[in-house]
C-alpha cells in the first residue's frame, strides 16, 4: 500500500496477526514442548482421559538395548506413535508401554571389553551385574533419542526383559511350554557362530553372498567289481570306480560318515578314456560335470544308467557295493576309513553330483538321513570356536588346532590332493549363512542343546492355522513372508552357552537326563526367587536347597535362553502382566525381519501356551535405503543419523518423512529427501499460520456465526473440511499415511492456498471488523483449524501443539487429549453445493492462466486492474451467474461480465465451453482495497476511497450479495 494509506487507511484494515511464528525453528523449541509434557505429566493425563474406553493395544517390539538409536529405529517408533495418537483420537484408550531387550551376547561383548573374560579376569556373577549396569546405561540413552522424536510414551515405567519380575515370568512361561509338550533336549546340528562360541536361532542367521572353495572329490568304490555289476556290467578290467560329491566346505570331510544318493535319480557310469577310471554323477549332470573339469565329448563314454537305489543302502537292503572309500581317513584299526553309500531325499539334480558328502555333525539333513540307517558317530572333531580338536587321527593329519575357517580348509584341500582325489576345484560366490552381530560365515555343529519342537504336541500346525486364518498380515505379503519361513522350519533350538541371559531353570537326572518329576513346582519356586534377586539366584542356587536328598542324582541345567525367547514371551510378561493392557494385542508393527524374528518368536511361544496368537494384526514397514536406493553403511559414508536431523532440522520433519514414504517397501531417505520435506511441512506451516493470523480478535463464543447465516463460499468449506475429516480419519484408520500426506498437502495447496484463502482476503481485510462477510469467514477458518490441528497431530505433534496454544475458546490442556473435531455446524441445503464450487474452481483456474498471460503481455498489471468479459456455455454461465456481484471477488478481477458464449469472443480458455476477454479497467483504483471502481471520488470526505469502503470505515458495514 501506498504512504496514503499508510497514513489515513491502515488502521481501518483487518490486517492477519498472530503470535504464531513463521519459522517453527523446531530444533530449538520442541525440547521445550517436550519439557511441558513431562511437566504436566501428559500421559498420565490421556491415561485417565481415556480410562474405560475402548482400547487399541500396540504391543512395542523391543529394540535391543546396545548403541544409539539409529534410522530405522526412529522409522518404526514414529509410525507406532503416528498410530497411537491416531487411535486416541479416536477416542480409544491406547497406552504406549515402551520396552528394551537386554539379555544376550552383543551386551557381554561391550562388557568384556571393559572387564575382562569371565572365569578370567571376573567372576560370572560380577559380570552379570556389569551387563545389567551396562544395559542400563545404554536404555536411558536411547529413551532419550526416542522422546526426542515426540514420542508419546509410559518413558518412565518402561518394560525390561532384565527386571527381576521379567525375568521370573520368562522362566514360567518356559514352564507352561514344558506342561504342554513341547520342550525336548536333541543332539542335533544347529547355527553356530564360532566367534560367539554358541548356537544360533534361525532369526539371528542372515544370509550374504560369500567367496567359498568349491571342490569335487572322489570316493572310490571299496569293491570296484560290484558296483560295475550293479550297473549290469560283467567285470572286465581293473579300473577304479567313484562317486564324485561336490562341496563348498572341504573341512567338513573329516566327519564324513557316507555318501547320499537319490534312490529314485539316474545316476550315469562315466569312463575317463585317458585316465582309465570310472566316475558315478547323476545323469541330468553330466554335461556341467564334464564341462566343469574342462574334459571333451570324445574322452568319456557313458557305459551305463541305474536308479540311485542299485548302488545305496535303503531301509530293506544293503548292496554288497555299497560302500566307498573315505579319501584320506583311517578307522580305528589304522585301515582306510569304509564309509556307506546311503538313499536320501534330500539329494537333489539341481546342481553338484547328485552325489552328497554327508557329515552328519556338520549338517541338518546330513544328520537326518544318518539317524535313519543308524551310522556316525557323535564325536565332535570341531571346538566351539570352530578349530579342529585333538585326537590321534587328526594329529596324524596335521589338521588340530588349524581353523575350519582357513587353515583348516587348506590342509584339507592340501591331503586330498596328496590321495589323487581332487577332481576339481574352483571358487564360486554364493549365499552363506552369516552371523546377524558378528557378520561372519556360520557353521554347522552338533551339541546337546534344547529344543521347542515343532511337531511333538503339534505346535508348527497350530501356529500356520493362526497365520491363515487369525491374523491380519499388512501388507499383505507379510503374510505369504512369514508362512514360507516357518513351512517346514525345523525346531527352535533355545539353549545358549551364555554368560548374561536368562537360565533354562531345570534339573536333569546325570545319567538319564530326564527332567526331574516335579519340575513345574520347581520351576515356580525358582521363579520366586528370581522375582526378589534376579537370574543370579539360580546361578548361585545349591541344588540341595530345592532338591534335598535327589540333590545326588540331579544336577542343574547351566544354558541360558536363546534371547529370542525373552523378547517373545512379551505377550506373558507384559501384555497379561501390565495394568492396562490386555492379550491378544490389537497390533504388533516392526521392520519385515521380524517376520524370521520376533513376530515369529512371539507366535510360536503364544500359540505354545495359550494356543492362539498374540496379536490381532501385524504391520510390516521396510528397511531404510539411501537416495540412491542403496544399503546404509558407515563404510559408504551414507547413513543419516536421526539425532542430526533433529538437531537440525526438527522432529517433525523427520516424522513427516516417515508419514510421506511408502512404509510398505523399501524407505529412501537422504539430507535431499528430508529437505525437501521440509518445504513441504513449511507449506502446512504456513497454511495454519494465515489461518491463525486471520482469526486474529475472533472470540468463538461471541463472533461465531451460524451453520445457516454463513455466506455461501464459507459454508461450502466448512461442509468440505467435514468432508475431508471422513477422509482423514479413514486414512489413519487403514494406516494409509502417505495417503495422509497428500490429501493434507493438496487440501493446503489447491482448496485452501489456491482457492479459498485467496478469495476471502478481501473480506478479511476490508470489510467491517465485526460484520457479517468477515465474521463469516473467521467461523469457516476457525472450524478449518479446530479439525486441522486434530488431523497434523499424530504426524506433526510439535506443530499441532502449537496450534492448538494459540486457538482461542475453552479446550484441553493439550491437542494430545482432545477428539476429531465433532462440532461442525449444520449449514443446511444449498444450491451452491460441492459440484457447484468445483465448476467454479475450473473457471477460475481458466481466468487465471489469461489473466496471466495479460499481465506478460502488459495488458494489465496486478488482476485487479483487470475487468474480464466470460463467454460461457449456458451450463457453466448458469453457474457463473449464481454468484452475482460475488464473481468478481472469486476471481479476484476489478469487473466481470457473464456473457452468452461466442466462438469469436475473447481467447480459448483450458475449460471448454469458456472463452474470456481482459481489458484494463479504466476507473480509479481505491486508495484502500485497490479495486478499481466507477464510484471513487463520489465521497467528500474520503475522495480516493470507493463506495463499499466508505460504508466498511464510516457505515454498518457492506453487504456481500450473491445472486
Amino acid at each position: 500500500m501506498n504512504d496514503k494509506v499508510e497514513s489515513q487507511y491502515k488502521a481501518t484494515l483487518n490486517l492477519p496477526d498472530t503470535d504464531f511464528p513463521m519459522r517453527g525453528n523446531l530444533a530449538q523449541r520442541e525440547p521445550e514442548m517436550l519439557a511441558r509434557w513431562e511437566q504436566i505429566g501428559l500421559y498420565q493425563k490421556i491415561r485417565e482421559a481415556r480410562a474405560g474406553r475402548d482400547q487399541f493395544i500396540l504391543h512395542d517390539g523391543p529394540p535391543y538395548a546396545n548403541g544409539k538409536i539409529h534410522i530405522g529405529h526412529a522409522v518404526n517408533k514414529i509410525l507406532k506413535d503416528v498410530i497411537v495418537k491416531s487411535q486416541t483420537l479416536s477416542g480409544k484408550d491406547s497406552p504406549y508401554v515402551p520396552g528394551w531387550d537386554c539379555h544376550g551376547l552383543p551386551i557381554e561383548l561391550k562388557v568384556e571389553e571393559k572387564v575382562g573374560k569371565v572365569g578370567v579376569n571376573v567372576s560370572a556373577s560380577e559380570f552379570r551385574k556389569h551387563c545389567r549396569e551396562y544395559a542400563a546405561e545404554q536404555v536411558d540413552g536411547q529413551r532419550a533419542d526416542f522422546k526426542r522424536l515426540m514420542v508419546l510414551g509410559d518413558w518412565e515405567n518402561p518394560y525390561l526383559t532384565m527386571d527381576f519380575k521379567f525375568e521370573a515370568n520368562i522362566i514360567r512361561t518356559l514352564g507352561k511350554i514344558i506342561d504342554n509338550g513341547h520342550l525336548h533336549k536333541g543332539f542335533k546340528p544347529v547355527n553356530w557362530c564360532s566367534d560367539c562360541g554358541s548356537a544360533l536361532a534361525e532369526a539371528e542367521v542372515e544370509y550374504q553372498d560369500k567367496q567359498s572353495i568349491a571342490i569335487d572329490v572322489k570316493f572310490e568304490f571299496c569293491d570296484r567289481h560290484a558296483i560295475k555289476e550293479a550297473f549290469g556290467l560283467t567285470p572286465s578290467d581293473g579300473c577304479p570306480v567313484s562317486l564324485v560329491i561336490w562341496t563348498t566346505t572341504p573341512w567338513t570331510l573329516p566327519a564324513n560318515e557316507a555318501v547320499s544318493v537319490n534312490p529314485i535319480l539316474d545316476y550315469s557310469l562315466l569312463l575317463l578314456k585317458q585316465q582309465n577310471e570310472y566316475l558315478i554323477l547323476a545323469s541330468d549332470l553330466v554335461d556341467d560335470a564334464i564341462n566343469r573339469y574342462g574334459l571333451a565329448l570324445d574322452e568319456i563314454e557313458v557305459v551305463a544308467t541305474v536308479l540311485g537305489e542299485a548302488f545305496s543302502r535303503s531301509s530293506k537292503e544293503w548292496p554288497a557295493c555299497a560302500y566307498v572309500k573315505h579319501p584320506f581317513m583311517l578307522d580305528q584299526n589304522g585301515s582306510v576309513k569304509r564309509v556307506p553309500v546311503i538313499s536320501g531325499e534330500h539329494v537333489t539334480a539341481d546342481s553338484g553330483t547328485g552325489c552328497v558328502h554327508t557329515a552328519p555333525m556338520h549338517g541338518v539333513d546330513d544328520f537326518v538321513v544318518a539317524s535313519m540307517y543308524g551310522i556316525g558317530s557323535h564325536e565332535l572333531l570341531v571346538d566351539a570356536q570352530g578349530n579342529f580338536i585333538a585326537n590321534d587321527e587328526l594329529d596324524r593329519l596335521e589338521l588340530t588346532g588349524l581353523s575350519t575357517a582357513d587353515k583348516g580348509n587348506f590342509r584339507v584341500l592340501g591331503l586330498l590332493a596328496e590321495k589323487g582325489a581332487l577332481l576339481k576345484k574352483a571358487k564360486i560366490t554364493h549365499s552363506y549363512p552369516h552371523c546377524w552381530r558378528h557378520k561372519t560365515p556360520i557353521i554347522f555343529r552338533a551339541t546337546p542343546q534344547w529344543f521347542i519342537s515343532m511337531n511333538q504336541a503339534g505346535l508348527l500346525t497350530q501356529a500356520m492355522h493362526e497365520v491363515e486364518n487369525t491374523v491380519e498380515w499388512r501388507p499383505g505379503w507379510g503374510k505369504a513372508r512369514i508362512e514360507s519361513m516357518m513351512t517346514d522350519r525345523p525346531d527352535w533350538c533355545i539353549s545358549r552357552q551364555r554368560t548374561w541371559g536368562v537360565p533354562i531353570a531345570l534339573f536333569v537326572h546325570k545319567e538319564t537326563s530326564a527332567l526331574h518329576p516335579d519340575s513345574a513346582a520347581l520351576i515356580e519356586k525358582v521363579a520366586l526367587k528370581v522375582e526378589q534377586q534376579g537370574i543370579d539366584a539360580w546361578f548361585e542356587l545349591e541344588a540341595a536347597e530345592l532338591l534335598g536328598a535327589d540333590a545326588e542324582d540331579y544336577v542343574k541345567v547351566t544354558d541360558t535362553l536363546d534371547v529370542w525367547f525373552d523378547s517373545g514371551v512379551t505377550h506373558t510378561a507384559v501384555l497379561r502382566e501390565r495394568d492396562g493392557l490386555k492379550f491378544p494385542a490389537e497390533m504388533y508393527l516392526e521392520g519385515s525381519d521380524q517376520h524370521r524374528g520376533w513376530f515369529q518368536s512371539s507366535l510360536l511361544t503364544s500359540v505354545a501356551v495359550y494356543g492362539e496368537a498374540p496379536y490381532k494384526t501385524v504391520l510390516t514397514h521396510g528397511f531404510t535405503v539411501d537416495g540412491e536406493g542403496r544399503k546404509m553403511s558407515k563404510s559408504l559414508g551414507n547413513t543419516v543419523e536421526p539425532q542430526e536431523v533433529i538437531n537440525e532440522l526438527g522432529g517433525d520433519i523427520l516424522r513427516w518423512w516417515v508419514a510421506d514414504t511408502d512404509y510398505s517397501g523399501e524407505m529412501t531417505v537422504s539430507k535431499e529427501i528430508l529437505k525437501r520435506n521440509a518445504d513441504a511441512y513449511r507449506r502446512v506451516r504456513n497454511t495454519c499460520r494465515f489461518l491463525l493470523a486471520n482469526i486474529n480478535g475472533f472470540n468463538p463464543q461471541t463472533d461465531m456465526v451460524a451453520g445457516n447465516e454463513l455466506l455461501p463460499l464459507d459454508a461450502w468449506m466448512v461442509d468440505y473440511t467435514r468432508q475431508l475429516q471422513d477422509k482423514v480419519i479413514g486414512f489413519y484408520h487403514n494406516y494409509d499415511f502417505k495417503g495422509l500426506t497428500k490429501t493434507l498437502m493438496n487440501f493446503c495447496v489447491s482448496e485452501l492456498g489456491g482457492f479459498y484463502l485467496d478469495v476471502i482476503k478481501d473480506r478479511q481485510y476490508t470489510c467491517k471488523a465485526d460484520g457479517l462477510p468477515r465474521r463469516s469467514a473467521q467461523t469457516a477458518l476457525y472450524h478449518v483449524l479446530e479439525a486441522m490441528s486434530r488431523w497434523i497431530a499424530p504426524v506433526l505433534s510439535f506443530t499441532a501443539e502449537e496450534i492448538w496454544s494459540c486457538l482461542a475458546g475453552e479446550r484441553e490442556e493439550s491437542v494430545m487429549l482432545a477428539e476429531w473435531y465433532n462440532a461442525f455446524p449444520d449449514t443446511g441445503a444449498s444450491t451452491f453445493d460441492d459440484a457447484f464450487w468445483a465448476d467454479i474452481i475450473a473457471a477460475k483456474i481458466a481466468v487465471n492462466g489469461v489473466l496471466e498471460k495479460a499481465r506478460t503481455d502488459k495488458v494489465i498489471g496486478a488482476s485487479l486492474s483487470a475487468e474480464v468479459e466470460l463467454y460461457a456455455q449456458p451450463e457453466l454461465k448458469a453457474q457463473l451467474e449464481k454468484l452475482g456481484d460475488e464473481l468478481r471477488f472469486v476471481l479476484i478481477t476489478s469487473g466481470v461480465q457473464v456473457l452468452d458464449f461466442n466462438a469469436a469472443a475473447g481467447v480459448e480458455t483450458e475449460l471448454t465451453g469458456l472463452r474470456v476477454q481482459v481489458k484494463a479497467s479504466q476507473h480509479e483504483k481505491c486508495e484502500r482495497c485497490w479495486h478499481h471502481s466507477d464510484d471513487i471520488g463520489q465521497n467528500v470526505q474520503h475522495p480516493t476511497l470507493c463506495g463499499r469502503c466508505v460504508e466498511n470505515v464510516e457505515g454498518d458495514g457492506e453487504v456481500r450479495r450473491f445472486a
